[in-house]
């Protein structure tokens, strides 16, 4: 799970060595590495991904299960590694891209998974690796279960962490970086300093008791409805008997619940009598319904975004909604995404009374969703930066797909909610350093940062690649984006970097994918959608240049 904000005291959380070392690896079978697809230029946009069916989608992954052992075998994975599908998208040439998980002697390997790349006619034309060293790792524990869960523990109550417990620690490979080894996995729970539920993963080495890494889980963000930060909007609700929910059926069945102040379970349906949903004005009642509309508003936007921009059916690709709370805790100041309730949570904010639910929040929480279920990207060091960076950049997709006229779409992040207090944004696209803490540019010791402040490398990137360098003013917002090298930076346009970034995600981004590794993976990515000669694809490599990523 993962916030939308985290305090610069959680840095700790960060383990760069970790995510460094697992860099995004393209190889072909018979050829090696390779920076980019071989063979020729793709037809532009032939490489993107079309709309599956969830009857299509669940046969492709059910035929990719049934042949799993003979594509380990093919692709040479050892006779004690087995593969388990996880998803799979189909371009609109025919290419499937299957993103696999890995058991070594019935044993998680985490840092494991890899993405097979088959072309229509069934010949297996690359393999995208998280981690490309030969798994072959000790059975025998030197130390006890016991002993990892208690320094897991430990290392919760170190953060500040609350109310802490672990339920055991499981057996696992680490194959996150480095040789792989066997681990325990501890999952721990409770809460964070700043009443955020807690789900720290804590991984121990099972020889040494040297914790090897650690990441945070949660990932921190019709009736009519009278929002709070987008006006009046139409939402889809559902009438049961003679009264309204907010129940969207159209949508995968996303439904919006009242916690009201509570911070467990799911919470309270919302129900009304005359579908008209909210007052337009802030409340710090725990029973008001305008922060219902706002965060309802949200998950519709998102899923038409995702929708009508990248043909994906929902967060999981599957059909179905998650469900959204609002009213969580008490003045409590952010918002999250957990994967394990498949849910969006909001708190109210200051004084009860700025609720976290406008439109760029909630696409960012969601994003957070699709990350999951696709690239997996590690909460932690780079890869935790390109996590809450991908974030950051489908919620300003969100937010330009919605044209809004209450919330025009921007490059800013949280311009709506006010939290810092000043009216000021928590977080620019354009030149990530004026909120005070985030990353313009790469350097050696970016992932030692907050992932929400090292994300400015990969949502600097962004608006160069859609934007261009220098002054622009787009919807009223004047931005101007420097270049780490000098260059003059060109941009594509904000369509065509989102097609980018979402096939690379989806496509060739893995678990501990860093910097270096994300331009790999938009470079694979242009060059499948646009030509590896195109202006889109050397406006990818001059956009990495220019935040020092090279």
């Amino acid at each position: 799970m993962s916030p939308l904000y985290t305090r610069h005291k959680r840095t700790t959380l960060a383990i760069a060595t970790a995510v460094a070392a697992g860099a995004l690896l393209t190889t072909g079978l018979t050829t090696g590495a390779s920076a980019s697809p071989a063979g020729p230029a793709a037809t532009p946009l032939a490489a993107a991904p079309t709309a599956l069916s969830t009857a299509a989608r669940t046969s492709l992954l059910q035929k990719a299960q049934a042949g799993a052992a003979e594509t380990a075998q093919h692709i040479g994975l050892g006779a004690k590694e087995k593969l388990v599908a996880k998803d799979v998208v189909k371009d609109v040439d025919g290419t499937l891209h299957t993103r696999y998980e890995r058991t070594y002697a019935g044993l998680p390997v985490l840092g494991g998974d890899l993405i097979v790349h088959t072309a229509k006619s069934g010949r297996t034309e690359g393999v995208t690796k998280a981690n490309k060293a030969v798994l072959k790792a000790s059975l025998k524990p030197q130390v006890s279960a016991a002993k990892a869960e208690k320094q897991a523990v430990s290392a919760a109550r170190t953060l500040g962490s609350a109310k802490t417990t672990a339920d055991g620690a499981r057996k696992v490979i680490w194959a996150g970086s480095g040789k792989p080894v066997l681990a325990y996995e501890t999952v721990v729970g409770g809460l964070q300093d700043d009443g955020t539920p807690n789900q720290l993963h804590v991984v121990t080495d099972a020889a040494t008791g040297k914790k090897l890494f650690e990441y945070q889980g949660i990932e921190n963000a019709t009736g009519t409805g009278k929002s709070l930060y987008s006006g009046t909007v139409g939402l889809n609700t559902n009438l049961s008997g003679s009264t309204f929910q907010l129940y969207d059926t159209s949508r995968g069945g996303h439904k919006t619940y009242n916690l009201a102040r509570g911070t467990s379970g799911t919470g309270t349906l919302f129900t009304d009598a005359d579908n008209v949903w909210g007052t337009g004005a802030a409340s710090s009642s725990p029973t008001d319904q305008t922060a219902a509309a706002d965060a309802t508003y949200g998950a519709q936007e998102t899923w038409d975004f995702y929708k009508s921009t990248f043909s994906r059916n929902g967060i999981k690709n599957n059909g179905v909604g998650a469900y959204s709370r609002v009213h969580y805790g008490n003045a409590y100041k952010n918002a999250f995404w957990n994967d394990s309730c498949f849910c969006m949570t909001y708190g109210d904010g200051s004084g009860n009374t700025h609720p976290l639910t406008s439109l760029d929040v909630a696409g960012h929480e969601m994003s957070h969703g699709v990350t999951a279920n696709t690239a997996g990207l590690n909460y932690s060091g780079e890869s935790g930066g390109l996590n809450e960076a991908t974030s950051d950049i489908f919620g300003t997709g969100v937010e330009f797909f919605a044209g809004n006229a209450s919330d025009t779409g921007d490059y800013l992040i949280g311009e709506e909610i006010d939290y810092n207090g000043n009216g000021t944004p928590l977080r620019y696209l354009d030149k990530p350093s004026k909120d005070g803490n985030s990353a313009d540019y790469w350097s050696s010791g970016v992932g030692n940062l907050n992932v929400h402040h090292s994300s400015g490398v990969g949502n600097h990137f962004f608006y160069l690649l859609a934007e261009g360098s220098g002054s622009k003013t787009i919807n009223g917002v004047t931005y101007n984006s420097p270049t780490y090298n000098g260059s003059t930076v060109t941009g594509i346009g904000r369509a065509k970097a989102l097609q980018i970034w979402y096939k690379a995600l989806t496509t060739y981004m893995t678990s501990t994918t860093n910097y270096k590794a994300a331009r790999t993976a938009t470079l694979n990515a242009a060059s499948a959608l646009y030509g590896s000669t195109s202006t889109e694809y050397k406006a990818v490599a001059a956009a990495w240049s220019a935040v020092n990523v090279a």
